[in-house]
Formats: C-alpha cells, structure tokens, sequence
C-alpha cells in the first residue's frame, strides 16, 4: 500500500481550496517553521508485515528475570500476584475516570472505601483521599494545602535536598503559580536531614516535608524531632513514606504527622503497565484540614432503605464544582491503581505486608555489603531499596560494560548531586536473588 492509496489523498486539492488555502504550506503558514519536520516514510505494508517486522524488533527485548536490573530510584521491580490483573479487568472497575454519579457506581466506590481503609491503617491516619495522581504531585498538593491553611500569610515550604530531582521538579511547577517558595535543607554527614540547618529556615514557613527512606534509600532517624521542630513554628509537618515499608516501620501518623503521602501503585501495579500511578493522601482527623484536602472522599452511609450505600461524601474542592475556587484541579484520578493496590494489599495482610518489608531490607543490606567491597558507600545508616555507591571511574562507563554482561545497573546521581561525585544507586526489592547481586559484583570487579 504506497503514499498514493492514503486516505482522502485524491481529495487533498479539493480540500485546501474549499478552505480557502492555495496550498499545504500555506495552510501551516502560522506554524514557526522550526516545528515542522518532514516525515520520509517508508512504502507501507500489509498489517501481517508490520506484525512480523515489529516481533522481530520485540525479541530484543529481555525481561528482568533475564536480564537483573537494580535501577530504582523511585520505580522498582515488585512482585504482583497474577489475580491482581484479571480482577481489575473486571468492567466495573476497567476505568481510572471519576465517578461523578457516585449513586451508579456502588461497587467501584465500595473499592475505594476500602483502599482508603487499608491506607488509613498503613499510613496510620485516619482520613485518605482516593487517590492522587503520583507520590510526587501528593507533595505538591500537600505544600500548596499547607499555604492554604495559612491562609496565604505564609509562603515558604521546605524540602529535603536529598529528594528526587523528579519530584522536586513536579513540586515547584504545581507551586509556581501560587508562589510559594519551595526551601531546600541540605543532608548532614550521614546522609539525613541536617536538623540544624532545619531550624535555621523554619521559621514562616508553611509546611515541612520529609520522606522516611529519603532518596539515597537512607531510613531518617529524627523523623519525630523534625515533627516537633515544625510544630514548634506552627509549620504543619508532612511526612512521605513508601507503603511497603510500612509493615516493619512505624506509620508517619504515630510520628507526629499531620499530613502524610505515598506511592500506592507499589501494590498492584508492575512497571511496565504505563503511565499511571497513584498517590497517597492522608491527613489527621481535624475539619479544617479535611475539607482543604485535594481530591474527594469516599464514605460509606445509609439509603432510603436503611441499607449500606457508599457515596462520594467530599468533593466540592475540585473544579468542576467550585470553579475557580477550587483547591485542586485534578479530573481523571487513578481510581484504577488505587484499586489494584487495595486488592493486594487485601492479599498480603498484616503478616504478609511484614514479612514484605523484611525480605526488602534483608536484601536491601546484602546489596549494600556485597557494594561495599568493591566502590564506597558514602553513607552510614539503614538503607531500604535504595543503596548508593560511588566509582573512581566514569559510571556511564561502568554501566555500559555491566549492560555488555547482561545486568542492568543503578541510576546515575551524579548530574543531579555532583558533590557525589560518579555515584550510583543501585536497588534491591523482594524480588532481588542473591545470583544476581553476586553476578553483579562479580561483574563490577571487571569493569569499575
């Protein structure tokens, strides 16, 4: 099937006139030119040549059981039970788009009040909303919440440097219009907040964030004094925590926070099924806070019949209600992955979500000591997933040779920490083998 048989092709002259242009060129007259590119494409092929040509282009690919990746840095290899898939594919829940006739939706919203249960308990407060879009938009949405507590008179939010540079990037675009002002505290010898340098920028400011496992995969320490030195400057204090580790750490709740988030899409969801993630977001049982809370609410009441109903008990915060008034602007949530996460997490249960955390951090501290022997580890601490590692050599070279012996290697920091100088990290999650991380050792002492 060659140019000549497109769709409307023969038409193309006819059309242009009919709208009044002379000609292609000039109907895109008004696009900078800079923009526009032509496209020498190939004659075209019937539909089984292109299933052939585009098979042979997928069998280069190896899958992680093939080829061992310890890239993390936010996205991480988990194991995902096989009826977490064919249950979401039910056609009740086969949708992410908001319910916004929650009277036709009983079963998707019953879904979600359990996912807000089960999160509520993990997370260790009792109010979570059903789901933002990401971890990182979860933070933004919780710094612009605290600036609207405030009422507008305080403007300043701080972050830990040790952050992902994904994360602080989504953090200040979604900030920017409001224009508070996102405060970096640096890491101190050990890797973790520096609690001093804290208290020297806390003063007005709104908010004060932290994560548990900061972006280096180190545990914080200090998460309660850093609660009680935000509180101390009536800032409100929002903790950021992966759920996985939640089963043998304590929950942000029970650690002062007054707001925590998180990254549901760890439970349920594998990192290959695209874009879509979703963002834990809960706050304390206090009303001034619940109803600045971005996203809405399921609860669960009583119909006409006295019978047990879910509805949409909050929403009045979003757009399409309040207009310009709105604190969030968010319309397609991840209702989808939120659902997913709750139905393994429902699978895992107390015992299994601990025995989870612990496979993580034994091989998370296997990883680390067998890393140890042959590049520096420039932290002490507790490491869960995450483990840096800095080479003498030029990483991108090292990860081009570990790429050669058919091992995926950690993400490179260096570009966006250069006081790290050629640093790695390198993660382990429960489905890490002992074979692989020897393999890369094995590999590392050829090629670092």
């Amino acid at each position: 099937m060659g140019k000549h048989y497109l769709p409307n092709l023969a038409q193309r002259d006819e059309m242009i006139k009919e709208t009044g242009f002379s000609s292609i060129e000039e109907l895109f007259s008004d696009v900078p030119t800079e923009m526009l590119k032509e496209f020498d494409l190939p004659e075209g092929k019937s539909e089984y040549e292109v299933f052939l040509e585009l098979n042979e282009v997928l069998s280069k690919n190896r899958t992680a059981l093939e080829m061992p990746s310890f890239l993390g840095a936010g996205t991480y290899f988990h194991y995902v039970p096989a009826h977490v898939k064919y249950l979401i594919e039910r056609s009740e829940f086969l949708t992410a788009y908001t319910p916004y006739q929650p009277e036709i939706s009983q079963g998707m919203l019953q879904a979600l009040f359990e996912y807000q249960s089960m999160m509520a308990e993990l997370y260790g407060l009792p109010i979570v909303n059903s789901s933002m879009y990401d971890w990182g938009t979860a933070i933004a949405e919780a710094a612009l919440m605290t600036a609207r507590l405030h009422k507008g008179k305080r403007k300043r939010f701080i972050i830990p440097k040790a952050l992902s540079p994904e994360k602080k990037e989504v953090i200040r675009t979604y900030t920017r219009g409001a224009g508070l002002e996102i405060v970096e505290v640096p890491w101190s010898e050990n890797g973790q907040l520096d609690i001093e340098k804290l208290k020297e920028v806390v003063e007005d400011s709104a908010g004060v964030y932290v994560e548990m496992a900061n972006f280096f995969g180190l545990v914080e320490e200090n998460v309660r004094e850093i609660g009680e030195i935000a509180h101390e400057a009536n800032a409100y204090f929002v903790v950021g925590a992966d759920p996985t580790m939640l089963g043998i750490f304590e929950a942000p709740g029970e650690l002062g926070a007054d707001i925590a988030v998180g990254e549901a899409s760890y439970f349920g969801s594998p990192m290959n099924f695209g874009g879509p993630r979703a963002g834990v977001f809960a706050v304390r049982d206090d009303k001034k806070l619940i109803r600045q809370m971005p996203g809405r609410i399921i609860g669960m009441t009583k119909d006409a019949d006295g019978k047990r109903a879910f509805v949409m008990t909050l929403q009045t915060r979003e757009q399409h209600i309040r207009r310009a008034k709105a604190t969030s602007n968010i319309c397609s949530n991840e209702a989808l992955v939120a659902v997913a996460s709750a139905i393994h997490l429902a699978t895992l249960g107390p015992r299994g979500l601990a025995e989870l955390g612990e496979t993580i951090i034994k091989n998370t501290a296997y990883l680390k000591k067998r890393l140890s022997e042959i590049a520096e580890i420039p932290f002490e601490g507790i490491n869960f997933k995450d483990v840096p590692a800095r080479f003498e050599r030029p990483y991108s070279e090292v990860h081009e040779a570990l790429l050669e012996k058919g091992i995926h290697g950690g993400y490179y920091i260096g570009k966006h920490f250069p006081e790290l100088g050629e640093t790695a990290l390198f993660a382990a999650t429960e489905t890490t083998r002992k074979e692989w991380v020897d393999a890369l050792i094995e590999s590392l002492e050829e090629v670092a």
